[in-house]
């Protein structure tokens, strides 16, 4: 098809705006599926999406459609994610698109996520086309809804579509505006072969499924490619698109979006954001890619069964191969054993990841505290990242730790803005804006990442009823007074449960888990003390009890001598045995105590 009849678009929302029911109705309606083949959100494949109702991994799906000239279109649309902690998906969706479809719920107006995926396409030179949603629900309201497009986002919005996802109404002249405002493709149809590679993914028959924008010139089956970041060349046995079922075609033409299947059996050849060209081709210029994610939680994750750490390796390779933002390091741990140290996006992200390990791959698994990634000046003049606190070097060598900062976004009707305010100023965060949008306000604090990654997003909705939104963005590293906090069990340091916070929470967050510990340890013949300690400090203690025999049973009446000297006899065994004593702690302690 020419280039000038082709459109590639994403829509981009904040979450819950519709995004995918919108999709289901644009499949309907240019017969990709048919009545009976339709189901509730066609594009959420997995059933971790289908279950929480969100969108986690960005879709492709191709669509023909006869506009009111006659003319047939072909449109490659993507469904995108609107949690934050998937925004790599959306840019990396919106690197193969010339416009996107700014998708606003009609009830709710413009949330923050709205704003931030509205940025992310404004970074990517795309045509934006304002769409309002949900217009058959009684508390939509247009007018309103119009006014805040512009005033937030700066787009012209009086001519916005106004459209519902779930009757369908507007969806036919959506169409024609797609097809009439949204640029088509500019590539050279002549040049040698140049593809962009967008996603990838493992399947158990197929081997790695590649998908592609090609740019330059063309793809065919047959065809030996070149993945220009490795050097692997393959032959292209398969090439097709999704209609959202996968169709085989011949080849695949400028600006067209498809994907190639190689007999590609090892991951590592397959980088994100990679070129592949034309194995015969000499001097062709890599594409601009994508920039590489930064993640910003950290956790390790070990297997319960020791015997599971190989199938357990395996199953985040290929889920690395499917999500370019998860990544991960061997580690082993004196307590748990082999296992991975792995970074995400944000804890929705290791949630996602985590249960996806679990279903896919029938592992069971154990983490440690999420922390974030600090950065250390030690005295010596060099500059260390710390992902794990139990690499944590002699604070005698550190003259100063420096934590990431974000810039975050909340917008909520004005009535709940005392209690966030008293939130962030709870976490530490530095208020640097106040504006307001109709009756809602619009709140910008700087906050300490480490204190937003744990339950921060949770206690916004419930202290705005759920009517808040949240976004945040990373800015940069501030010095700050943080410790290592380590948790000693009958005096031995227990690494696993270590942590970094700042001074001023300490106290309280060690408290916490010496107190969970005491219910989860069982007793012994001996007292067990349970401390929280920073350096030779302790902040805080437990002890466990120990178990006493009743050595005086035998003793009737008499001298009351007698009685204490057998006493004083248990008392020194059980100082001897608490000298020599080993504490078990069993695996559901180390479970739970992580939970807190």
């Amino acid at each position: 098809m020419s280039q000038k009849h082709i459109r590639n678009f994403s829509i981009v929302a904040h979450i819950d705006h519709g995004k995918s029911t919108l999709s289901d109705r644009l499949i309907e309606y240019t017969g990709g599926l048919q009545s009976r083949e339709m189901k509730a959100q066609v594009l959420d494949s997995m059933d971790i999406e289908r279950e929480r109702g969100i969108t986690i991994k960005a879709q492709t799906v191709r669509l023909n459609y006869t506009a009111k000239n006659g003319e047939t279109y072909q449109l490659n649309l993507m469904d995108t994610p609107g949690h934050v902690d998937f925004s790599y998906e959306v840019s990396r969706s919106l690197a193969a698109c010339e416009g996107a479809l700014v998708l606003v719920d009609a009830t709710q107006g413009v949330q923050a996520q709205t704003l931030a995926n509205a940025y992310l396409a404004l970074d990517n030179d795309l045509e934006m086309l304002p769409v309002l949603n949900k217009i058959d629900l009684p508390s939509s309201d247009v007018a309103a809804t119009r006014e805040q497009i512009a005033d937030v986002i700066g787009l012209d919005a009086n001519d916005a579509l106004a459209v519902s996802g779930k009757t369908g109404a507007g969806v036919p002249e959506l169409l024609e505006e797609i097809v009439a405002k949204l640029p088509a493709p500019r590539g050279d149809e002549n040049a040698p072969t140049r593809a962009l590679l967008v996603d990838s993914w493992y399947d158990s028959y197929l081997g790695v499924v590649v998908l592609v924008r090609v740019v330059d010139g063309k793809l065919s089956r047959g065809q030996k490619i070149k993945f220009m970041a490795t050097g692997a060349e393959y032959v292209v046995d398969k090439i097709g698109y999704f209609t959202p079922k996968m169709v085989n075609t011949d080849g695949l033409e400028t600006g067209e979006i498809g994907f190639i299947i190689t007999g590609m059996k090892t991951i590592h050849d397959c980088k994100v954001g990679d070129t592949i060209t034309d194995a015969r081709a000499t001097g062709a210029q890599p594409l601009p890619g994508f920039k590489p994610s930064v993640p910003v939680v950290f956790s390790s994750f070990f297997p319960v069964e020791a015997d599971d750490y190989p199938a357990f390796r395996e199953g985040a390779e290929k889920l690395a191969l499917n999500d370019a933002s998860f990544m991960f390091t061997t580690e082993k741990s004196s307590a748990l054993g082999f296992g991975l140290r792995c970074g995400f996006l944000g804890l929705l992200h290791m949630e996602i990841i985590s249960e996806r390990l679990t279903r896919e791959f029938n592992l069971n698994l154990i983490n440690t505290v999420p922390s974030v990634l600090y950065r250390l000046h030690l005295r010596d003049g060099d500059v260390v990242d710390l992902e794990n606190p139990a690499d944590m070097p002699d604070p005698t060598k550190i003259a100063m730790i420096e934590e990431p900062w974000v810039r975050a976004t909340i917008m909520m009707p004005d009535k709940y803005m005392g209690g966030i305010m008293g939130l962030c100023a709870e976490r530490r965060g530095v208020q640097e804006n106040i504006s307001y949008v109709g009756n809602r306000a619009v709140l910008v604090y700087r906050l300490p990442l480490a204190e937003i990654v744990f339950d921060f997003y949770d206690r916004v909705k419930s202290i705005s009823s759920g009517y808040a939104s949240f976004d945040y963005v990373l800015q940069g590293y501030e010095a700050s007074d943080l410790v290592k906090v380590s948790i000693l069990v009958n005096e031995e340091n227990v690494e696993p449960l270590s942590f970094m916070c700042h001074r001023s929470a300490a106290e309280k967050r060690g408290r916490q888990i010496v107190e969970k510990l005491k219910d989860l340890i069982p007793r012994h013949q001996f007292k067990i003390p349970l401390q929280a300690a920073i350096g030779g400090k302790i902040i805080a203690r437990e002890t466990i009890a120990a178990f006493r025999k009743d050595v005086t049973a035998k003793c009737y009446g008499g001298d009351i001598t007698r009685k204490r000297k057998l006493l004083e006899k248990q008392k020194e065994g059980k100082k001897r045995l608490r000298s020599f004593g080993n504490v078990e702690i069993p695996q559901s302690a180390f479970i739970n105590a992580l939970k807190v």
